[in-house]
């Protein structure tokens, strides 16, 4: 059983082409090319945006409390597994031990996934579930690129031709703001600009 589990990472959220108001949480195979695309609400990206960029927010999330509470109690997560992929829909159980007892509990896959990130807790699937749910991302060279970055009227597209001219103090101050006013999908956004603009002084 054990031989055909495929261990996992969380590699990056974006918009759902599929369904409207939600997200494409995207899992990589650990040393592998595959890929899984898995539609996550728009509070559970939050949550896991937040803690991909590393961004504390001024009063605990719902992933935040669950995980304190399981800490102060002695309960560690030792892994997520997503073991099923029904309807278009993954079903996920974390396994949960408090060094004697060790208890599975189902639970969405999304939610499973933003408790990992906060424990460093392995994620897992089966081979059958990569096989068929599993993409290989295409690798684009800088020419392709910068061909793809032009739209019809060969003007440039720019995702935030705003935030990326902002200096670093001033997206540090735009940060705090949305952090303070709760708006964590903006927040995760301005973060990762401030991380390549900090890269490449």
């Amino acid at each position: 059983m054990m031989t055909d589990r495929v261990r996992l990472k969380v590699l990056g959220i974006s918009y759902s082409q599929i369904q409207t108001g939600a997200y494409a949480l995207i899992l990589a195979q650990v040393d592998g090319p595959y890929r899984i695309p898995v539609v996550i609400g728009a509070s559970e990206a939050q949550s896991i945006a937040l803690r991909m960029e590393s961004i504390t927010p001024p009063r605990p999330m719902t992933h935040d409390l669950f995980v304190s509470f399981a800490h102060a109690f002695g309960v560690k997560l030792k892994e997520v597994f997503i073991y099923k992929f029904e309807d278009g829909i993954f079903s996920s159980e974390l396994t949960f031990t408090d060094g004697e007892r060790q208890v599975k509990i189902d639970s969405r896959t999304s939610d499973a996934i933003a408790i990992a990130m906060r424990t460093g807790t392995p994620i897992y699937t089966t081979r059958e579930i990569l096989d068929e749910t599993g993409f290989v991302m295409e690798v684009h060279t800088d020419d392709e690129d910068s061909e793809d970055a032009t739209d019809e009227n060969d003007s440039p597209v720019d995702r935030e031709p705003k935030l990326e001219n902002y200096a670093i103090e001033e997206l540090e101050r735009t940060l705090e703001k949305l952090i303070s006013e709760e708006q964590y999908e903006e927040a995760a956004k301005v973060s990762e600009i401030l991380k390549r603009k900090r890269g490449n002084k």
